[in-house]
């Protein structure tokens, strides 16, 4: 039985540079801390933003990054379950369609490196990043899927695919 935890919506925003590199941020608090990953943040519920409006707001906020919701691509919505035991998480993911020119300077958050998707492999990254985000992104990128995963601690990772755009 999955237990009665916080409901939390989130982004999260794949954006490159012109030469196709990926820019994560090196977290500097949890959730996360002491990994990469991609920007993004949590949706402002009380104020009624939608996904896209908060992928831009977080963008611009974490980049300096000016984009609208037209230079965003929803590609995948992700229902994760029990997420490391302490909340329940609807994530959306976007690319960035409009590139990035050069590395952001540090933030609260963290600091920003740019990684090939190769690089991307060899470093630090949250486990389900690893085993379910980075595949996702990889197969859907330019598609758009519905998944929900089962994160309960001490079990692996599980995904099922609910929905699913052709190619």
């Amino acid at each position: 039985m999955t237990p009665a935890l916080a409901h939390k919506l989130a982004v999260l925003v794949f954006v490159e540079n012109a030469a196709g590199e990926h820019l994560l941020l090196l977290r500097a608090k949890p959730p996360n801390l002491g990994v990469w990953s991609p920007i993004g943040g949590k949706l402002e519920t009380a104020l009624g933003e939608s996904p896209f409006e908060c992928a831009a707001r977080e963008t611009h906020e974490e980049t300096g990054l000016a984009v609208s919701t037209a230079d965003l691509h929803l590609f995948a919505m992700i229902a994760e379950k029990a997420y490391e035991g302490e909340a329940h998480w609807l994530m959306f993911l976007f690319r960035c369609r409009k590139p990035i020119g050069a590395l952001p300077p540090a933030i609260a958050e963290g600091r920003f490196g740019f990684f090939s998707r190769e690089a991307v492999r060899s470093l630090a990254v949250p486990e389900t990043d690893r085993s379910a985000l980075w595949p996702i992104y990889d197969q859907y990128r330019d598609r758009f899927v519905a998944l929900r995963a089962d994160c309960a601690p001490g079990k692996p990772v599980r995904i099922e695919l609910e929905e699913i755009t052709p190619a």
